[in-house]
């Protein structure tokens, strides 16, 4: 599979320099997410630029990507489907879980958000055991 990655500091971004995202490569995308995930990265933007055919091994490694970002408290963001990949999540009604963005810029800023909801929320989780302790 040819693909370019690109770690930052709160995410990796993948695109996929492949026009299938089907069984021949989908193993591979998937043991790169299993692989970024055991290096302690919790969100990755997928870019699915020049994709233009997704089967079901393909769907399966998205669906890999996400479950182990979301599991790490991270987030996981589809970006650039074109409308034929596109069609096929919204018939497989992976649209209602998945975070699909237009573009990676705002995919990006989408990262950037959810990073920081996480940490509004794990400050206010930390408040609540504090006051908790003090009242005990």
């Amino acid at each position: 599979m040819k693909f370019e990655k690109n770690l930052e500091e709160l995410y990796t971004s993948i695109t996929i320099l492949e026009e299938k995202l089907d069984s021949r490569i989908a193993p591979i995308l998937k043991g790169e997410f299993v692989m970024l995930n055991t290096e302690g990265v919790r969100s990755i933007i997928l870019n699915l630029t020049h994709i233009k055919y997704v089967d079901s091994s393909g769907l399966s490694a998205i669906l890999i990507g996400h479950r182990l970002c979301e599991d790490s408290g991270g987030a996981f963001v589809l970006c650039h489907l074109n409308e034929h990949v596109e069609k096929l999540v919204h018939i497989s009604q992976l649209n209602s879980f998945l975070n699909i963005i237009s573009t990676e810029k705002e995919a990006i800023e989408a990262i950037f958000m959810a990073e920081m909801e996480s940490q509004l929320e794990s400050d206010s989780e930390e408040g609540k055991d504090e006051v908790s302790i003090d009242n005990a």
